[in-house]
């Protein structure tokens, strides 16, 4: 009897320490085939001009703001190829020697000046964006950090526009110049890692209509902006 009771307190206690030790159960993942980059961007750029006329300078710094979203569809299946296509709304801020008057008769005139011949001078504009791209990246569904190249073209309206000059004397504020070209294109390119990326657009389309001289020559000014681009999922 006593064997028995020993092989029965022992078979209790393997059967105990068996309900105790669980086999470790992994979590599936789920891989999420279909994954997209559809992103909100923001940028932040110094602006330049290009096409200028003699003597044309810039001082301080001319800031340029844009943001929107941009609707990711790749083309392969790793997904890291893809075209993209989104919305945003730009602010871009000129500081310039490129004088915006009107002379005795309401006509808007145009001269590039010293700046110890005003006061202060700039340019504002505020622009609806249409961006139209090609992307590759190295990223996964599972890795929010990969290196990427973006680039395209880009399409703008400017909705609004606003030039002011101080001569010291008076000062000229003109809203939505009619000499302005309202509608710009041009392509740029993005690239870097994660959410730090570098960028730049060059404006094929001239500011201003060809109506626009200075010194009688053709005012062909372009726009170049540089900086840098964030990318939010």
């Amino acid at each position: 009897m006593r064997i028995i009771y020993s092989c029965f307190i022992l078979l209790s206690s393997f059967y105990s320490l068996a309900q105790e030790v669980k086999p470790e159960v992994k979590p599936l993942v789920k891989i999420d085939s279909l994954y997209r980059e559809d992103q909100f961007y923001f940028s932040i750029t110094y602006n330049m001009f290009t096409d200028i006329p003699q003597q044309f300078k810039q001082n301080k710094f001319s800031l340029g703001l844009s943001g929107g979203f941009l609707r990711d569809m790749p083309l392969n299946k790793n997904r890291n190829i893809a075209i993209a296509t989104g919305l945003g709304l730009s602010y871009q801020n000129y500081f310039q020697n490129l004088t915006i008057s009107k002379d005795a008769s309401g006509t808007i005139a145009y001269g590039v000046s010293d700046y110890g011949q005003f006061v202060s001078n700039r340019y504002r504009q505020y622009t609806v964006e249409l961006p139209i791209e090609f992307r590759w990246r190295n990223s996964t569904f599972e890795s929010y950090k990969f290196w990427r190249i973006y680039g395209g073209m880009k399409l703008s309206y400017i909705f609004s526009n606003t030039s002011i000059l101080d001569d010291g004397i008076q000062t000229f504020r003109i809203n939505n110049n009619k000499d302005i070209n309202k509608f710009q294109y041009g392509p740029y390119i993005s690239a870097g890692y994660n959410t730090w990326n570098l960028y730049i657009y060059y404006g094929l389309s001239p500011l201003f209509k060809s109506a626009a001289t200075v010194n009688g020559d053709k005012l062909s000014l372009k726009t170049l902006n540089a900086g840098l681009i964030f990318y939010i999922l």
